[in-house]
């Protein structure tokens, strides 16, 4: 029982019974249905491939008419054909030159184009083909020139042949085509043009439709002269129907069984040609004898595979091992929570244990870590907002005793129903450390309430917070240090009237608080000293001379209180001028459309 259970028992077993039944089922079958399913599938790529060539040509042919067009539609080149300067003259070789340009613009728009061959009705030949000579060959008399000059206009394919019609030193096959140009203004012939293309892309289309090395794929006109072939095959003419060409209708692929070969055939629109394609029988054998040495071939391949890999791998095998992979990854993206459930072989089921105690307990210790953290961040947040300046609390009862001393009663209530609001507001941490922007203004209302009474109106606040501002979120008790700050040290100490002023404004990604004064303003050390405690030194990490800088332990706990809620990106930011003021930017980020609608 324990052999059975082990991996290379129950693999070995399952795995090479399973893969010899099937092996031999399905070789079986594929035998019965090949032989009667290659003749099928070659019917459909011969006639495919033949309707793809024709298609093929159709294309090309229609390039080369447009060439051909371009030229009778040029009005420069058909003005010059035109004109007949004298010969020898200036302006015979000035119009020569600029019809060569013409016609180098075309050669050049395609790379098979060999040679252009303008003939005009005087006899004047103008050409730009790919040799270096200057004279051209005969040409009056040949059959290609007669067929050209007995057109009225229409394209003639003159097929192909073995070298140039025009130039001598272009010894390889050309495709050759032309017709006659015709004065555009007066409708009357001027001459002809002739255009030869490299013979090569047809030849190479024409090969890409055969379909084994004995195939032979031709071309026919209308009369049923051959116009070009790619191989070929031992049976010539009687292995073509006899009612081919001239039955193929247009558009559509014509496939035969004649004189032991496959034959198709499509029609080329464009020149009223006919391909032909032809696959003898034996090309087919061949194709049937290739599948049963290639079965023979892979069944003895697979079993020899299967009785190897047998000893090693089993379907049973794969599916564990896929769900312990699955868990693996679930647990490198974070997720700690999954576990995976196995009953297989005993090696694999204690892996599988001990990966789930493995994950179990690291899922754990990430548990306590982050609690670690969570208490840690507390501790650092309570320990900030506990730092408030008490001597806030100290001015305000001096003011109280003097207050009380001239009995200006009506006064003092409004100065303690206001202290009593500030102390309310600022003992009340456990409910929230959050408040609304609107609450944070009415608490600032009455901390200004106490300090217009102390300055005896030498301060003047303004402040002008959006509406649409006043519903925000904001850490709790963040404007009063500041403007304390700004009161104490900015206002207090002038000899003229003093303005604080508190407003809002938005930047493209936060919105800002701005605390504004026109008091002394900062000097320049003291300001470079608060901006790097600001900028992020931990107070534990400060000297103790730099912990007592003007304005710097309210400033910071506000700032430090702002980046443990909403990141290193926003806190506090401070500008200054000595004798002319000094601003506060207090930055959040920009609350989110449902937290306003709240």
């Amino acid at each position: 029982m324990k052999s059975y259970n082990s991996i290379h028992g129950r693999l070995f077993m399952i795995f090479l019974f399973s893969m010899l039944g099937l092996l031999l089922i399905v070789s079986l079958v594929y035998y019965q249905r090949a032989t009667e399913q290659i003749r099928d599938k070659v019917s459909v790529v011969a006639e495919k491939n033949i309707s793809q060539t024709a298609g093929l040509f159709d294309l090309m042919l229609k390039g080369y008419d447009g060439v051909t067009k371009s030229l009778n539609s040029n009005n420069e080149l058909m003005r010059l054909l035109h004109a007949q300067p004298t010969a020898a003259s200036v302006a015979a070789v000035n119009m020569e030159h600029r019809i060569t340009d013409i016609l180098g613009v075309v050669f050049y728009s395609r790379n098979d184009i060999v040679g252009i061959h303008v003939i005009t009705d005087q006899g004047t030949v103008f050409s730009f083909d790919r040799s270096i000579r200057t004279e051209t060959m005969g040409y009056v008399g040949q059959p290609w020139y007669s067929e050209l000059k007995q057109s009225t206009g229409e394209m003639k394919w003159l097929g192909v042949y073995p070298q140039s019609l025009m130039s001598s030193d272009i010894d390889r096959p050309v495709f050759a085509f032309g017709r006659q140009l015709f004065d555009l203004s007066s409708l009357k012939p001027i001459g002809l043009v002739l255009i030869e293309a490299d013979a090569s892309a047809i030849l190479s289309a024409l090969s890409n439709a055969s379909l084994a090395p004995g195939s032979s794929v031709m071309i026919r006109g209308a009369d049923g002269k051959e116009i070009i072939r790619s191989n070929a095959v031992k049976e010539d003419m009687n292995i073509i129907p006899p009612d081919w060409p001239g039955d193929i209708k247009p558009n559509t692929v014509a496939v035969r069984e004649w004189n032991q070969a496959l034959v198709t055939a499509a029609r080329i629109n464009m020149a009223h040609w006919t391909v032909i394609g032809v696959t003898p029988d034996r090309e087919l054998k061949l194709e049937v004898k290739e599948t049963q040495q290639f079965l023979l071939t892979v069944i003895i391949v697979l079993v020899l595979v299967a009785t190897i890999v047998a000893t090693f791998v089993s379907r049973s095998f794969s599916s564990p091992f896929k769900r312990l992979i699955q868990q693996m990854k679930q647990v490198e993206l974070g997720n700690f929570n999954g576990k995976v459930h196995v009953d297989s072989y005993d090696e694999l089921n204690v892996l599988v244990g001990s990966f789930n105690r493995m994950v179990y307990q690291m899922d754990e210790l990430i548990e306590r870590i982050k609690l670690a953290s969570i208490s840690e961040k507390n501790a650092q947040l309570q320990a900030l907002q506990s730092q408030v300046n008490p001597h806030f609390l100290f001015n305000t009862l001096d003011m109280i005793y003097w207050m009380l001393d001239e009995r200006e009663n009506d006064r003092l209530g409004k100065v303690i129903l206001a202290l009593s609001q500030i102390f309310r507001y600022s003992s009340d941490w456990e409910e929230a450390s959050r408040v609304k922007l609107r609450t944070e203004l009415d608490q600032l209302q009455h901390y200004l309430t106490i300090i217009e009474t102390r300055v005896g109106g030498r301060v003047q606040t303004v402040i002008e917070v959006e509406e649409r501002w006043l519903d925000a979120e904001v850490p709790k008790m963040i404007l009063q240090p500041i403007v304390e700050n700004a009161v104490k040290y900015g206002l207090e100490p002038l000899s003229r009237q003093g303005i604080l002023k508190v407003y809002s404004r938005q930047t493209e990604d936060r919105l800002e608080i701005v605390v504004q004064d026109n008091g002394l303003g900062i000097d320049e050390e003291a300001l470079s000293q608060l901006s790097r405690l600001l900028a992020g030194t931990p107070i534990l990490e400060l000297a103790p001379e730099e912990t007592n800088a003007r304005r710097g332990i309210g400033l910071l706990n506000v700032h430090r209180r702002i980046r443990l809620m909403y990141g290193d990106l926003y806190g506090i930011r401070v500008e200054s001028v000595r004798n002319v003021g000094t601003t506060v930017i207090v930055s959040f980020p920009i609350p989110e459309k449902e937290e306003l609608d709240a």
